[in-house]
């Protein structure tokens, strides 16, 4: 009988492998944040009618809000504590949270969490000058706030001379200072992988140092994290997933407005204005 063009391997087929083996797999990340609309318990719904009244007007102005028109920015009324809990507690906190500012001596510094209606945003602002008086908060609707988007960064951009061990460095900041300069408002993002690029350690330590730290952080929690800083080099963003044991698993440098990941998205704040609608129904 004519054998097979491939003699057969020892160790290879069923029953080949002790029982006992076990295939350990990188757990993937988890966690995912999906809407779960918040109803708090009322007694009375009329002892929180100021708190219904502000949600009820915040939807109709959410309802008002465009792509073209831009950001919308919506007071919050005077309430007493057990109002603003009803409010705080009807917004709720979704997955994105973002500081601007606040590392300057004397320098304002603004707080902003994403509400669980996603593109409805509570921006507190605080001045480090003064320790009492100095908060404020209101609510904007927009995709961003615009405390992200008119972050400027007031240092002049100098890359630092390369050491030993740094090969790819260099490259990579001037790809990105020419991207910055080509690149147009509201232009198509432009990422460079660095899980996918070769590079050295000495290579992401000059990069640390070279694109420094800008003025804006935000944190945004989906498939484990993700956390995204601006640099010393505008619209230029690092931006790193972590999975659920918070390993590192992507290294991005962006060069846009804003990472999308961060972005609110226009048909998410029209589902917003039906989902707060409900919200104040169900506790009125």
């Amino acid at each position: 009988m004519t054998q097979g063009f491939m003699p057969s391997s020892p160790g290879i087929g069923p029953g080949s492998q002790p029982e006992e083996a076990v295939l350990d797999y990188l757990p993937m990340p988890s966690g995912m944040s999906t809407f779960q609309p918040s109803f708090p318990e009322v007694e009375d719904p009329e002892r929180i009618r100021p708190a219904l009244d502000a949600l009820s007007a915040l939807a109709d102005r959410a309802a008002q809000w465009t792509p073209e028109g831009g950001n919308l920015v919506v007071e919050l009324p005077s309430l007493d504590a057990e109002n603003r809990k009803a409010l705080a507690d009807a917004l709720g906190e979704g997955e994105v949270a973002i500081k601007v500012g606040g590392t300057g001596t004397g320098a304002g510094a603004v707080e902003i969490q994403e509400s669980v209606f996603a593109g409805l945003w509570r921006v507190t602002s605080r001045d480090l000058d003064h320790a009492a008086g100095s908060v404020r908060e209101h609510i904007e609707i927009g995709v961003v706030p615009l405390a992200v988007v008119q972050c400027r960064q007031q240092r002049i951009f100098c890359p630092p001379e390369a050491g030993q061990g740094v090969v790819n460095g260099p490259f990579i900041v001037s790809e990105l200072i020419e991207r910055c300069e080509e690149r147009a408002p509201g232009g198509e993002p432009y990422a460079i992988n660095l899980s996918l690029l070769p590079h050295t350690p000495e290579d992401l330590g000059y990069l640390d140092e070279a694109l420094g730290r800008g003025e804006v952080t935000i944190l945004s929690r989906g498939y484990g994290n993700c956390r995204i800083d601006s640099t010393a080099l505008d619209h230029v963003w690092r931006v790193r997933y972590f999975n659920s044991q918070d390993s590192l698993i992507l290294d991005v440098i962006e060069v846009s407005d804003v990472p999308e990941v961060a972005c609110a998205a226009a048909e998410d704040i029209a589902d917003s204005v039906i989902r707060l609608k409900q919200v104040v129904e169900a506790m009125a």
